[in-house]
């Protein structure tokens, strides 16, 4: 049995917490810092490797689990992410997502986010619009979407986080 073979997807609850605070602080320092200066991780990491309670509560937030352990995390909104009101019809926000910095490139996030956008199409969204950190937009270009351009995302604090703003027609 491989991997994806050995791979279960299943909705967050508040109950995980604290197993997606440690994926998101384990692997996003690792993940990021090839395309990032340390002087924006020194001050993003802290503020975007927390697990936000209402994504988690939401029924629309997944975990990529294997044996138990979580893997994986990602989901969608209809509101936009940083708590952005609900945008346009039809079109959802992918939200917060990651391997394990230990298992990329096995497979875990394809299915992750492919779970993600079924999920979205069958409660009527129409598109995915993703605010991709620079590390990132290889792997959403190959899932099918596109670029729109670069953006800055306004974290707390005045911290501009640089990322590109994607799209993918479901």
């Amino acid at each position: 049995m491989d991997l994806i073979d050995a791979l279960s997807i299943r909705a967050a609850t508040p109950d995980d917490l604290a197993e997606v605070d440690a994926l998101f602080q384990r692997s996003y320092p690792r993940l990021l810092r090839g395309d990032y200066p340390p002087s924006v991780l020194v001050t993003s990491i802290p503020i975007i490797s927390r697990a936000q309670p209402a994504l988690l509560a939401s029924g629309t937030f997944y975990l990529a689990e294997r044996n138990g352990e979580v893997v994986g995390a990602g989901g969608w909104s209809e509101a936009g992410p940083g708590g952005g009101r609900q945008g346009r019809r039809g079109v959802a926000h992918v939200r917060h997502v990651v391997t394990d910095h230990r298992l990329t490139r096995q497979g875990i996030g394809r299915t992750l986010l492919g779970h993600v956008m079924m999920a979205a199409a069958g409660a009527g969204m129409a598109e995915m619009r993703c605010q991709s950190t620079l590390t990132a937009v290889p792997f959403y270009r190959a899932l099918g979407f596109s670029e729109v351009g670069p953006i800055t995302v306004e974290l707390p604090r005045g911290i501009g986080f640089p990322a590109m703003l994607m799209r993918r027609i479901l």
